[in-house]
């Protein structure tokens, strides 16, 4: 298969888009042309992408769009790293964040800026995966991004082709509300496992912790379920509804007011610092 990555960009806009005219728009193409990209990668692959009405990938399609999302990823990252070394001096530094990694790429961007004044700063929350695809993309210059994971694992991230250039585990803490049965029996300081506590009310607030998802799958159990979800990337926020018992999230032990520590299994908040080029150097997870 030798497919023109024009093609592959193409079909991915139809299929996101659910719609020929609208990617056409988007991607600054004649509808016609549209029509022959996808016409071309279907000829070439032997089988149909797209279902035409209404607009809809095949399951062939729906596999090509698998690997076509990481492939696509990997040539924009490829670009973005050349275009570094083409460009000059830093004017400006755009760093990315996690919601529970935002004072910590606060502290470093400041940082930063003291070391190189006059740099035009800019931070932006999000999820780990768009702050990872953005740096790898050369839309941000540095992102910081953490997670829940096994020691010395690291994050999943996408496909960028970006190591971590520098690493920071912490302890987690159930965060309760001050009510729970769990904080009257000592295990303030023992902790509490992470299995024990499959069936308790959970907050699933994704875009702040780990999904309950991955939770089922780090404590290899099943069961947990949403009492509340929370779709919203506010720390603050989210430590409100545990307090006012709407139900419990694992969290960094330095944000829980009111918790016990997680005994088992063996897991840690981790944060990663990725680089990408400009003024990226100047940016650490350890700043002051």
């Amino acid at each position: 298969m030798d497919v023109d990555p024009r093609f592959l960009r193409t079909f991915a806009a139809v299929a996101r888009l659910r719609s020929f005219s609208a990617a056409a728009r988007e991607l600054g193409y004649t509808q016609s042309a549209v029509s022959q990209h996808i016409a071309a990668l279907e000829a070439d692959l032997g089988t149909a992408l797209l279902h035409r009405r209404p607009v809809a990938p095949t399951e062939a399609g729906t596999r090509l769009l698998e690997h076509g999302g990481a492939i696509l990823l990997r040539l924009d990252a490829a670009r973005a790293d050349v275009m570094r070394v083409a460009t000059g001096p830093p004017t400006r530094l755009a760093v990315g964040a996690t919601p529970l990694s935002a004072r910590v790429a606060a502290r470093a961007v400041a940082a930063a800026r003291n070391a190189l004044p006059p740099l035009e700063a800019s931070l932006r929350i999000g999820t780990r995966e768009a702050i990872a695809t953005a740096v790898a993309t050369g839309e941000l210059d540095a992102g910081i991004v953490d997670g829940i994971a096994a020691v010395n694992d690291p994050l999943r991230l996408p496909e960028t082709g970006l190591p971590a250039a520098e690493v920071a585990e912490e302890e987690l803490a159930f965060a309760l509300p001050p009510d729970h049965p769990l904080l009257g029996r000592g295990n303030r300081v023992r902790g509490a496992r992470l299995e024990d506590l499959v069936d308790a009310r959970w907050i699933d607030a994704p875009a702040v912790t780990a999904p309950l998802a991955d939770l089922a799958m780090l404590a290899r159990a099943d069961g947990f379920r949403a009492a509340l979800v929370y779709d919203g990337q506010d720390v603050a926020g989210l430590l409100a509804l545990v307090e006012a018992g709407q139900g419990l999230a694992l969290l960094p032990e330095k944000v829980v007011a009111t918790g016990v520590p997680l005994a088992s299994p063996r897991l840690v908040h981790r944060t990663e610092l990725l680089r990408g080029g400009g003024a990226a150097a100047l940016v650490g997870i350890t700043a002051p």
